[in-house]
């Protein structure tokens, strides 16, 4: 049992974050409630685009984040988790100044497609995410390979994850099993669903679940090392 307390800052979006809880408490290792860490969640949908305002066509969401962050820790939270790899390209700006553990998406995805698939995966994500480097940036520390999607199926990617916000999960299924069959026609390599929304439009698919490297998975599964050690 953790003594620990996890805050989440989710809405980011709402399925998303839902998923993540959900992934949390089948993940840890817990025979009654009791046995399950506190967490603390802020949902907030109401937050700026990230993936806009990297593109620099909306407000930055950078004081927006950093807020519900700090409100976390008012709150008590002992460790912070944030289930959207977007949001870190503005958390990255800060993380320094951030006084509790963050477990970062990011960082907890690449180690986990290092362990999964050593030669290397497909990285599909927003484009925000793809445009800001932040996947290439932790991957190239570790020597990992990445192979991004051309600009046409990210675009596809791009739709995908609209799908889910709006909770049009057959459609998205669907387009994912295209998109991701179009990536392994180039090569035959994993996929890492590096939005929180596309770890949903995968399982929704009948897509083979162990070529999935969700970043869902990975954040929980690092937050559950954490809250345990």
């Amino acid at each position: 049992m953790s003594e620990k307390i996890l805050g989440v800052l989710g809405g980011m979006g709402p399925a998303a974050s839902a998923e993540f809880l959900k992934i949390l408490a089948e993940k840890y290792p817990a025979e009654k409630d009791q046995d399950h860490p506190v967490v603390y969640m802020i949902s907030d949908p109401k937050m700026p685009d990230r993936g806009r305002s990297i593109a620099g066509e909306g407000e930055d969401p950078e004081p927006y984040i950093r807020q519900n962050m700090e409100k976390l820790i008012g709150w008590g939270a002992d460790i912070l988790a944030v289930p959207c790899n977007t949001a870190h390209y503005f958390i990255d700006r800060f993380r320094n100044e951030i006084k509790v553990p963050l477990v970062h998406i990011i960082e907890a995805t690449v180690d986990a497609s290092i362990k999964s698939s050593p030669e290397g995966a497909w990285m599909i994500s927003t484009i925000g995410t793809a445009r800001s480097g932040l996947y290439q940036k932790a991957a190239a520390e570790k020597n990992y390979r990445l192979a991004i999607p051309p600009e046409d199926i990210q675009r596809d990617i791009q739709e995908i994850i609209i799908c889910v916000k709006s909770g049009n999960m057959e459609k998205a299924a669907r387009c994912i099993e295209d998109a991701v069959n179009k990536l392994w026609s180039i090569e035959d390599l994993p996929i890492i669903t590096a939005c929180t929304e596309l770890p949903l439009a995968y399982d929704a698919s009948d897509l083979p679940k162990e070529k999935n490297i969700s970043s869902l998975d990975a954040l929980a599964e690092a937050c559950i090392r954490v809250l345990t050690e």
